[in-house]
């Protein structure tokens, strides 16, 4: 089902037409889930900036995944239902969560830490799926900056995601943000797939729905630029080996046991 031949629809800003696109949204409903872990600073303007579009958005779920912080009760008071994450944890356990209590079909993700989320986020991720019934997964793109500087955010993207699939799985290369937790996609699509616990769950997602459906069910949509926390370098060398272990895994390579 990965066609080398087969590249993703990529829309960019200027195919975004809010009224356009608010209007179609209206005749179905959209179920957003935010999975959040230690975000009290930074929640709260994500709720209010997706409950901006409270015209179209039927949900809004927060999974509070065992934060030590005043992320749930925020996330409460800002209008969210908050869904305490039970077991273990992990991002992915924390996007099933939300998914189990999702009543919409087309569901979109947002991360919790992200400090400029606009109101047209949820619509610029839905366009596609409501625009065209083929597409299935719908990923996030945009500009990174990092300590100051304009670009250069996204080192475990660029460095490792990015460089396997281009390597393993032909057209996915073209996914510009294959770990962005800005995604999009059908319920019924999201069934059909697991999903991993931790950091892999962006790019096993990304792999699983094309493996199954195609390069061609899916599309990246441009958000601008996205301002975040960026992490010091000693934490992404485990979250690259997850990336790393979960994409050979799936192209079917035999891994130890100890970093499976």
């Amino acid at each position: 089902m990965i066609g080398e031949n087969d590249i993703p629809w990529t829309l960019t800003r200027e195919d975004f037409d809010a009224g356009r696109v608010e209007a179609r949204a209206e005749k179905t409903s959209i179920t957003v889930i935010i999975p959040a872990k230690d975000e009290a600073a930074t929640i709260g303007s994500v709720i209010e900036a997706v409950l901006t579009r409270s015209g179209v958005v039927r949900q809004l779920i927060v999974v509070n995944d065992h934060s030590s912080d005043d992320t749930a009760a925020i996330a409460s008071h800002h209008g969210a239902r908050v869904v305490q994450l039970q077991g273990p944890g992990g991002k992915g356990e924390a996007l099933r969560a939300g998914l189990d209590e999702a009543t919409s079909e087309i569901v979109v993700f947002l991360d919790a830490d992200v400090t400029n989320t606009t109101p047209d986020f949820v619509l610029q991720m839905a366009q596609p799926l409501l625009e065209r019934l083929d597409i299935q997964f719908v990923k996030g793109y945009y500009i990174r900056p990092l300590h100051g500087m304009p670009t250069g955010g996204g080192r475990v993207n660029e460095l490792a995601a990015r460089p396997i699939l281009s390597l393993l799985y032909p057209g996915l290369g073209e996914v510009r943000q294959p770990l962005a937790g800005e995604t999009a996609g059908r319920r019924s699509t999201f069934e059909q797939i697991s999903l991993e616990p931790n950091y892999s769950v962006e790019i096993a997602m990304l792999i699983d729905v094309v493996r199954r459906f195609g390069v061609k069910s899916l599309a990246q949509v441009d958000l601008g630029i996205r301002r975040h926390r960026n992490r010091p370098i000693e934490e992404l060398r485990p979250m690259a080996a997850e990336v790393l272990r979960a994409t050979l895994v799936r192209y079917g390579v035999e891994l130890p046991p100890d970093i499976r």
